[in-house]
């Protein structure tokens, strides 16, 4: 089986992972409307939550709910499964791959050999594919590798059945009913309102482009509040939420330019190719945020007038993301 699997680059594991997927199925499709579909997008920073000391910062969706909003809006059957008891699981992927499956799993990334040792950290919602075995390894593709690896048998299953914030608990999944024909247009317009929804959330301060403008506002004092070392390790933080665990760049804003591109000449709505242009030129602002922050983070530069440069940087990424998801809005599909 193992040899009709084609890896595929991706750009973020988890909307990497259901599109060589789907790929696979026989389903044209890129990533980038998958994470569009799947509602991607997100920010949130909630500094009362500490994942291993620093305050918790997502620029997307919570794990998992990628996948889940795909497959539901495009009718696509998943099945899904987790193990309380480890050997079950270690059989049931076995057993998996011997029926002709590839299958994604949810893994803890510190366990994964193929990683280099500085890219290994406490993180277990890191997805990719098993789609074949020889001897003890396992035939991965990881959609954010240039090339399909193996993992020995021992590796894989720490990884799967890591402890600690979002253990996986050995989760594997894989389609079982994929319809013949997929409403795109339906499928893009409930990703899109989810996604603006959020992101324009009124409620309060901890969801959406408020976040971001609460967050920004008092990035200035961190400094005077936490001691120097805290607050470049928290921007440094930021940082890695945003260009690594946000892989593709900007906090996820350029894959879902991207979305808004391809969305835009797939159901020939021009107003979807100028956001999908603001979309882009808001993601080079968080480049320039996590530029800008480098520095600091390295110690290198320190004092109020940078963290307030930092500030003023995140203030006009709110204002711009506001304009554009209020326009989106706006868009009838």
């Amino acid at each position: 089986m193992h040899e009709t699997f084609t890896h595929q680059h991706h750009a973020h594991c988890e909307s990497g992972v259901f599109t060589s997927l789907l790929c696979h199925h026989g389903v044209d499709i890129s990533e980038s409307m998958v994470f569009g579909i799947g509602s991607g997008l997100f920010f949130s920073h909630l500094p009362f939550v500490k994942v291993y000391g620093l305050p918790l910062t997502a620029y997307r969706i919570a794990p998992g709910g990628i996948i889940k909003r795909a497959a539901k809006r495009l009718g696509i059957r998943l099945k899904f499964e987790r193990f309380r008891d480890e050997e079950k699981g270690v059989l049931a992927l076995d057993q998996a791959l011997a029926d002709g499956r590839p299958i994604g799993l949810q893994t803890g990334v510190f366990w994964l050999p193929f990683f280099p040792p500085a890219y290994r950290f406490q993180f277990n919602a890191h997805n990719l594919i098993v789609y074949g075995k020889e001897g003890d390894d396992y035939l991965i593709s990881d959609p954010t590798l240039d090339r399909p690896v193996k993992c020995p048998s021992s590796d894989l299953r720490k990884a799967r059945f890591s402890k600690g914030f979002l253990a996986p608990k050995g989760k594997m999944y894989y389609p079982v009913e994929i319809p013949r024909d997929l409403d795109y247009r339906k499928a893009v317009s409930k990703g899109i309102r989810e996604v603006c929804s959020k992101m324009l959330n009124k409620v309060h301060s901890l969801v959406g482009v408020r976040s971001i403008r609460a967050m920004a506002k008092k990035i200035p004092a961190w400094p005077q509040k936490q001691g120097e070392k805290y607050a470049a390790a928290q921007l440094a933080n930021l940082i890695r939420m945003q260009e690594e665990i946000g892989t593709g760049g900007a906090g996820f804003r350029f894959l879902y330019a991207s979305f808004l591109q391809e969305a835009g000449d797939m159901l020939g709505m021009d107003e979807l190719l100028v956001l999908s242009e603001r979309m882009t030129k808001v993601g080079d602002r968080w480049n320039s945020f996590a530029y800008k922050a480098a520095p600091v983070c390295k110690g290198r530069k320190k004092g109020s007038a940078v963290y307030t440069e930092l500030r003023d940087i995140l203030l006009d990424c709110a204002d711009q993301e506001y304009g554009i998801f209020s326009d989106l809005r706006r868009v009838k599909i």
